[in-house]
């Protein structure tokens, strides 16, 4: 077990690039191994959950090597080779869900595990559509959960109406849509993350969206004809919100973050946190695809806001970190419309309501929320906080650490590998202290 002492500091702040955003690092690497030749790669996440999709693809019959930062993918032509193996599939919901998509219209069986934090995560919510576009899927978890095996059937083309706002359904159908005869349509209940429709427009792949409606026309079991290219992947923004959201909390400190993914379905945190009284500017150096700048930040002191409906699926990852936020704001900051985090990697809300507590923060916890009274006199915690395996509860309270009375110890923080290899040392580089 991994654990780490965070103390408290005074002085916040400076300059930095995150990694690579995991979310397109993924999708990256099935769509590049359906290409025809070797595609190049630039910022490709080394995170786990990147690098096990990626493991993932190979297994399937992919090349893949890297040069220095340039990650070399050499496509199957969309004729994946059946695995000996069930594929590994880590802690990578996105990549678990999305990668099912892809082969429900191949002429093989696959079957994908992962570790026992994804193997408790609902897989029922791909089954579903995938299951009305004629696959067949089985999964033999005690509660529709992993292990997952795949039985490759043609498929046809459908409308389906996502009962949740998610983005892996959605991409997963879609992924689905390539193989299948006719035209497949996804409508969204709420605007969620366009990672998937952004590169089949980059990669050539027809696509229509009218609002929350998202069509392609089916190629069949042949599927697309993709040429291999040059992408870049941003910087991951989910990575830089705990940095974004700190700095912005302490009055005085000062951040720059170059090279970071500005997706407008990834930055409602910059909204919220404007709202809350946050001083932060955008600078965008290149719009085509997803568009990348550079986030200027000055901190204030914040006031509490409520964080609810549509902007919830936009911010998803970043509510542990925006309930920290709280905890440094003055008045409440209520979070709904968010039961999703319940199924996460850890059940986030419960989580990250008892973490707050200990460091004596006054929270209310709801179904589909919390509500986080601050400012709150922040006191260390007398015992270690567990992480639970999950990513963003570990460096959320790594940052709540900076602002205590003494050093937090944190526990089972190995799971910060999944998205943010370097969180430590950037941790170190903006004048944290860790042990």
């Amino acid at each position: 077990m991994h654990s780490k002492t965070v103390y408290p500091v005074s002085k916040f702040g400076g300059e930095l690039r995150v990694p690579g955003d995991k979310s397109v690092s993924q999708r990256i690497a099935m769509l590049t191994a359906l290409a025809k030749g070797t595609s190049e790669v630039s910022g490709f996440l080394h995170g786990e959950d990147a690098m096990s999709t990626l493991g993932a693809m190979c297994s399937l019959g992919v090349s893949a090597k890297f040069e220095g930062d340039i990650l070399k993918i050499t496509g199957t032509g969309g004729k994946f080779m059946e695995p000996a193996n069930p594929l590994d599939m880590g802690n990578s919901g996105t990549g678990t869900r999305l990668l099912a998509g892809l082969l429900a219209g191949q002429k093989m069986t696959v079957t994908m595990a992962g570790d026992a934090s994804l193997s408790r995560r609902p897989m029922g919510r791909i089954k579903v559509p995938l299951e009305l576009m004629g696959a067949k899927l089985d999964l033999t978890g005690e509660q529709g959960t992993l292990p997952m095996t795949i039985h490759g059937t043609p498929l046809h083309g459908i409308r389906y109406e996502l009962p949740m706002a998610s983005a892996q359904v959605k991409s997963c159908v879609l992924l689905a849509g390539l193989f299948a005869e006719g035209k497949t349509t996804v409508v969204e209940s709420r605007p969620t993350r366009d990672h998937t429709e952004k590169l089949f427009q980059t990669l050539g792949i027809p696509l229509h969206i009218d609002g929350r409606e998202i069509s392609l026309h089916g190629f069949g079991l042949k599927g697309p004809q993709i040429a291999a290219c040059k992408l870049t992947v941003p910087g991951d923004f989910s990575s830089a919100a705990f940095w974004i959201a700190a700095v912005a909390a302490r009055p005085g400190a000062e951040l720059v973050v170059r090279g970071v993914g500005l997706n407008p379905r990834r930055t409602a945190l910059l909204g919220v946190l404007k709202r809350m009284g946050a001083l932060i500017e955008v600078e965008f150096t290149e719009e085509q695809g997803d568009p990348i700048g550079t986030v200027f930040v000055r901190g204030a002191q914040l006031h509490g806001t409520e964080i609810s409906g549509d902007e919830i699926p936009n911010l998803i990852d970043e509510l542990p970190m925006l309930a920290v936020t709280g905890a440094l704001a003055k008045g409440d900051t209520v979070i709904r419309d968010a039961a999703e985090l319940r199924v996460k990697e850890s059940d986030r809300i419960a989580v990250t309501a008892g973490h707050l507590r200990s460091f004596g923060v006054e929270v209310e916890e709801h179904a589909d929320g919390m509500t986080v009274h601050g400012p709150a006199q922040l006191h260390a915690p007398k015992e270690p906080l567990a992480a639970y395996g999950d990513h963003r509860i570990a460096m959320s309270m790594a940052m709540l650490a900076t602002f205590a009375d003494a050093p937090v110890k944190l526990e089972q923080v190995e799971c910060v590998a999944t998205s943010y290899p370097d969180f430590w040392n950037h941790l170190e580089q903006l004048g944290g202290k860790v042990e």
